[in-house]
């Protein structure tokens, strides 16, 4: 994309912002579907009058969601921060929304500076779902044996081959080891959270690991299984995949210091 005018002194600014995936094809704009990538950079041409990129830390998939996506965008040096949020914001539908804009160093960009993210993910674990939630949670009704599921969260954490819970045909990068700091799932009434904090993710890592849990949670495996199912590092060992209704990019972590006291905090509110 180009700007409008090229005689503006443009700088970097960040962007926070959480949305309700479940109208959305997904982050990364597409020609002829609904996706939240689409929907910001429309926002930003009607507004400001420019054609920019909104560069996300990441992508997520259809039918997921975000209480803390951070996106990169070159806007005007001098513009008014809270009056663009405040215009941005106004014509963005009322399942996306800009919590802050703020300039940044150059040097700054939402998917390469950051050192870390943490994903929730939600389950409803009653015979009811309340409609308040459809669309937001995964819906299990059968009663998971949670101190299991809270065991098997322990094998996941550590430097590991996570092969057998990425995507296939793979999402195709260099490696597939990841370093997972933190797992842990809390339990408040019939809402399960699983917490997960890692220095990045395979494709659809996440939804498939929780798929594991929940599979030991339904007694239809065990505990000792999940070494083994890492050690296959091949997708068939593993079962399938979560659905996305539940999924939440939670937090973008760009310094240690603060992903470290995430870190704690999840231990300490863990069951």
């Amino acid at each position: 994309m180009t700007d409008f005018n090229n005689d503006i002194t443009f700088a970097n600014y960040r962007m926070d912002i959480r949305y309700d995936g479940q109208n959305y094809y997904g982050w990364q704009r597409h020609k002829d579907k609904p996706t939240i990538q689409g929907a910001l950079e429309h926002a930003v041409t009607k507004c400001l009058g420019l054609r920019h990129n909104v560069e996300g830390s990441g992508r997520t998939d259809r039918g997921t969601h975000a209480t803390g996506q951070v996106a990169s965008i070159r806007l005007p040096k001098d513009i008014n921060e809270k009056e663009a949020l405040f215009k941005l914001n106004s014509v963005l539908e009322k399942n996306i929304e800009i919590t802050s804009l703020k300039k940044m160093s150059d040097s700054f960009h939402a998917r390469e500076s950051a050192i870390g993210k943490c994903y929730i993910y939600k389950i409803w674990n009653h015979p009811r779902l309340p409609s308040e939630m459809n669309g937001k949670v995964w819906y299990v009704p059968e009663k998971l044996n949670v101190k299991a599921m809270d065991k098997a969260c322990s094998y996941f954490t550590g430097t590991k081959d996570f092969a057998s819970f990425a995507k296939v045909p793979n999402y195709k990068r260099a490696t597939s080891v990841r370093t997972v700091h933190s797992l842990t799932l809390t339990e408040k009434d019939s809402l399960l959270c699983f917490s997960i904090i890692a220095d990045g993710f395979l494709y659809k890592m996440v939804r498939n690991i929780v798929r594991a849990l929940v599979k030991v949670g339904e007694g239809r495996s065990k505990v000792d299984d999940i070494p083994r199912i890492i050690e296959a590092k091949s997708r068939k060992a593993a079962p399938g995949t979560a659905p996305a209704s539940g999924l939440y990019l939670d937090t973008v972590f760009y310094d240690k210091k603060s992903m470290d006291d995430a870190i704690k905090t999840d231990q300490t509110e863990a069951i």
